[in-house]
């Protein structure tokens, strides 16, 4: 197993996935995303691995730029945006290879091992 963590310092769910890998032993290795974001390449697997960009984005964030996305029928715009600001990306990013989570996915991450 590949793991990696893409979060946010302040964020809960990062920590707990954290915990997760760490209670069972699994190595993993933690990206600050709101430091060093996704490369491009990153990026797009993680787009195709969940699904889409919709999938991505923390709709629960105050930011002024959610607000204007919902209403944003251009998928690429929307790529675009969440890209140069990481910070509107829901958290954790979990990837093992080519499979990704978003969030807190304690079943999923068991059928990985």
């Amino acid at each position: 197993m590949n793991i990696q963590i893409f979060g946010k310092n302040k964020c809960f769910d990062t920590k707990k996935a954290e915990r997760y890998f760490k209670e069972r032993k699994i190595k993993y290795q933690y990206v600050d995303l709101l430091r060093f974001g996704l490369s491009g390449k990153e990026f797009d697997a993680v787009l195709r691995g969940v699904g889409g960009i919709d999938h991505l984005i923390n709709w629960d964030s105050k930011s002024d730029d959610i607000a204007v996305m919902r209403y944003m029928d251009d998928p690429r715009g929307k790529e675009d945006k969440v890209f140069d600001d990481p910070s509107l990306m829901k958290t954790p990013i979990v990837r093992n290879g080519k499979f990704v989570t978003v969030g807190y996915c304690p079943e999923i991450w068991a059928t990985w091992e």
